[in-house]
Parts: structure tokens; sequence; C-alpha cells
């Protein structure tokens, strides 16, 4: 019986599972090991890539701007605008400070020889950098802000409101990426057992690129805003990281069996999901 149960207890708790990673590069390759690492088989299927800006000589004056010492603070909200500092060999002065709106994007920052001055300490957002920037800084000040063409105006439009003077300038813009056959095949046999839902265009794509989804085919958001977007882009949500980590997205994974009861959620209809649905995860 201890054979039994250390036997049981050795069994990674995704053992059997193929997951949908849906973006590639160095972040696909690290989600991809960890959940090798539970155990599962990762599926990766880039679904959006990204692009140069359509702006590009805005966004030249803005980095001449900030390398002449014109901002206070310097904002970056992903590791992709990271990709596009480093691409035009951005200049940031010891007099600009910077914010990382994560651990994720303060390590890609970190990598390439760039400082970090600031990580919001509860809420890896826009808007929890926004608070806490403002709470940092009581007398208005300059603020640059990089963001990609999708992005919602969360964090200008607060810092604004607080009296900052804020430039905000698209650094890039998203694009989807068609996926082979043989994964839209596995998608719709439901051979894909999860699809990881890691931003709301990735969401979108989800949704355009997969019209038949099996009800047993788990779909899991990285945070509850994700979630809020991917039910706008008429995805249903099985289940909600608690936090928006990777590691919390395959814990809540994690959870499930293989696979899990197909009655435990409401059939795929491809509309907006309504009732029920705020209590999952």
């Amino acid at each position: 019986m201890n054979t039994a149960a250390a036997q049981h207890q050795s069994v990674k708790p995704l053992t059997g599972w193929r997951v949908l990673v849906p973006r590639g590069g160095p972040w696909g390759d690290g989600v991809a090991a960890t959940l090798r690492r539970q155990g599962a088989t990762p599926v990766i299927a880039p679904l959006i890539n990204f692009a140069p800006t359509n702006d590009q000589a805005t966004l030249e004056q803005a980095l001449a701007d900030l390398a002449a010492g014109k901002f206070d603070w310097l904002t970056v909200t992903s590791a992709t605008t990271v990709d596009v500092l480093y691409a035009y060999r951005a200049v940031v002065p010891p007099t600009t400070k910077v914010a990382a709106v994560g651990e994720t994007t303060a390590a890609a920052l970190l990598a390439v020889g760039y400082r970090v001055d600031l990580v919001p300490e509860r809420d890896n957002s826009a808007a929890g950098m926004a608070e806490q920037l403002i709470g940092l800084e009581p007398q208005a000040r300059d603020i640059l802000t990089l963001r990609s063409e999708i992005a919602k105006p969360v964090l200008t439009r607060m810092l604004t409101d607080a009296g900052h003077r804020v430039r905000s300038v698209v650094a890039y813009r998203t694009v989807g990426v068609p996926v082979t056959d043989r994964i839209a095949e596995d998608v719709r046999s439901g051979r894909i057992n999860a699809i990881l839902v890691t931003s709301g265009s990735v969401a979108e794509q989800v949704h355009e690129q997969f019209p038949h989804i099996p009800a047993t085919t788990l779909i899991a958001a990285i945070g509850p805003r994700t979630a809020k977007d991917a039910r706008r882009a008429g995805l249903d949500v099985d289940v909600i990281a608690d936090a928006q980590t990777v590691d919390a997205l395959i814990d809540a994974v994690a959870k499930f069996s293989l696979p899990h009861a197909a009655d435990e959620f409401a059939p795929r209809t491809g509309v907006l999901p309504r009732l029920g649905m705020d209590s999952r995860g």
C-alpha cells in the first residue's frame, strides 16, 4: 500500500495533457519547460506576433527626447516593449526612472542592460503601476509611456488624471499568426486538452482560428482582466489563474482531471457567456 501511495504521489499533475501554448520565442519556450516539468506535452502554436509601429517617426522622436533627458519616468508594460528599446538602442539617462509592469518585464529590461526603479508590489497591471507611480510622485512629472497599438489607455488616463504630463507612444503592433492545419485539427478533434489564454489579443485569435472548440477542452485565462477580455471575444472561460503569472496559470489547469467532465460546464456556443461563469477558477 505504501508503494502504491508513493507511486500515486510521483505522478505529475498534468501527465497525459496536451496544452496549447499561444506564444513562441523565449516566453513560449519557458512555458513549455514548466509544462513538461508538470508532465504535460506542450504544443507551441504562436497565435500572435509583433510588428513595427506604423508611425516610426513619432517613436524615434520620443526615444530621442528620452535620451535627451526630457522625461522623469519611462513606463514599460511588456517584454516586447523591451525588445523595441533594445532594437533602437534606446538610451535611458540616469535622470529618468524606469517602471516595469511586472517581474517578467523587469527581468527583460535587466537582461539587456537597462535598470528598473519600480515594479508594482501587488497588482502587476497598468492600473497597478499607475497607482504606485501616483503614490510616489505627488508633483506633476513628465512621463513617457510606450505601448502596443491595441493597448487600452488605462495607464495614460490614470496618470493624466493625477496631473502628470504624459506622452503616450505606440512602440509596436500586435498581429495574428495563422496556425497550421494540423494544430487546427488537433483543437477541433479535442486532441488539445487545454488552451492557455494570456491576453485579450490571444483570446481574439483563439476565437477566430478555432471556431469549434470541444466542451472537454479547458480554456484557461491568466487573470481576471484576461478572462474578461476573453469572454468579450466570445470564449467560454473555464478557469482563471489567481495571479497573473505562468506558474499560477499552469497550477490552475493542474487542478482539473483529464479530461474534465463535459457536463461540468455549459457547451461551447460561440456566444458571450453570461450566467454562472464568474465563479469559475
